[in-house]
């Protein structure tokens, strides 16, 4: 199959800055992408050949777009799945698969494979109704403090929430949801596995992410991760398993916990460019985005070491500032070295949204580290 300065058309479903990043891959490629995305001003809108609008949960929407394209891929995963499989059965090839795609949308699903494939992840129950942690809490069935998780939809910090009281269920959502064991850990790692339709298998190194405490998002992915080499080789063992327990193609990016005995435990995986792979634009000899690409595409795997350390910082929207974006002190990071920043193209900023990120490489990671906290504390992004 030709791909390049061809007939051939991709199709990605998702028109966020997951989709652009991507975009800046089949634009060196020039490969012909047709996206759909719910908002006429989605970031991809500018860089792809053809841009529809439609809601991707919607299943004529996602058919009749699929039914343009000669292979279809997506940046986020809220995308109407029964359409995937008519598609696919219409002879449209998708990738990562519907199947792939059914069982990661929903977090119980989820973590089910893990169990049936002895995947290591923490305990967990599945509740149809918020109601029922209310019973089995008065059943003693169950103890504070927990983790509580909608089962589908959630996002970006959303979805997700400690329970260290019965207090903090009042304002969740009241449908379907999984409680997990609160793991004591060392570290939250993730890595990135790339695999390829001939069954061609790659990782990228293990990075530390650094939390926010309030809105659960990533502040700092780091790479490499600052943990013993035994425990980097486990967690790229258990990444492995997990990409090839699902037979995928594309992209999987693996969430997990170092614990306090350096056991690993998945915690959640994305099927997709993730923000924990950012820093391989300018970090690694292949970014994330080209290798989805190469991967969905069945070509050969990119080099997947880094070419020097890497930090990314994620922009998110200030507190306390709604309305037209304006990101401050924009000029004054970019004299620092080894600093770039990635601005996604959304005009609107509210609290907590993600408006861009920063990489920072240096030979040194703990230089790295230094700056990009300094770029943290500099950079402001406001509304006017």
């Amino acid at each position: 199959m030709n791909y390049f300065s061809s007939d051939f058309k991709l199709g990605i479903l998702g028109g966020g800055q997951l989709g652009k990043m991507m975009l800046y891959s089949t634009r060196k490629f020039d490969i012909t992408t047709y996206v759909m995305d719910a908002s006429d001003e989605a970031p991809c809108k500018l860089a792809c050949n053809q841009f529809t609008l439609g809601n991707l949960m919607d299943f004529d929407a996602v058919y009749n777009f699929g039914k343009q394209v000669d292979l279809l891929t997506f940046e986020i995963e809220n995308v109407n799945v029964d359409a995937l499989e008519i598609l696919e059965r219409e002879g449209i090839t998708v990738y990562p698969s519907s199947k792939t795609l059914r069982t990661i949308q929903n977090k119980a699903t989820q973590k089910l494979f893990y169990r049936d494939h002895d995947i290591p992840t923490s305990d967990f129950t599945r509740f149809a109704y918020l109601s029922e942690i209310e019973d089995a809490l008065e059943n003693e069935a169950l103890d504070f403090p927990f983790v509580w998780k909608a089962a589908q939809f959630g996002y970006d910090g959303n979805g997700v929430k400690i329970v260290k009281q019965l207090s903090d269920l009042q304002d969740l959502p009241k449908g379907e949801c999984i409680v997990e064991d609160l793991i004591p850990f060392k570290n939250e790692l993730a890595v990135i596995v790339a695999r390829n339709k001939n069954g061609a298998i790659k990782s990228y190194p293990v990075v530390e992410m650094e939390f926010h405490p309030e809105a659960n998002q990533v502040e700092y992915v780091i790479c490499p991760a600052r943990i013993d080499e035994a425990v980097a080789n486990k967690a790229i063992d258990v990444a492995m398993k997990v990409s090839k327990a699902f037979n995928h193609v594309g992209l999987l990016a693996v969430e997990m916990f170092q614990t306090e005995t350096d056991d690993i435990l998945v915690n959640e995986v994305a099927p997709r460019p993730h923000n924990s792979g950012h820093q391989t634009i300018e970090a690694s000899y292949t970014s994330q985005f080209e290798q989805h690409i190469r991967a969905i595409l069945n070509l050969p795997l990119g080099k997947t070491e880094s070419k020097v350390g890497g930090i990314m910082v994620n922009l998110v929207g200030a507190e306390g500032h709604t309305g037209n974006v304006v990101y401050e002190n924009i000029t004054d990071i970019m004299k620092l070295d080894g600093v770039t920043p990635h601005i996604y193209g959304k005009k609107q900023t509210r609290p907590f949204r993600k408006m861009g990120h920063v990489t920072i490489v240096n030979k040194d990671i703990s230089e790295a580290r230094r700056i990009a906290e300094i770029v943290k504390q500099t950079i402001k992004v406001i509304s006017k």
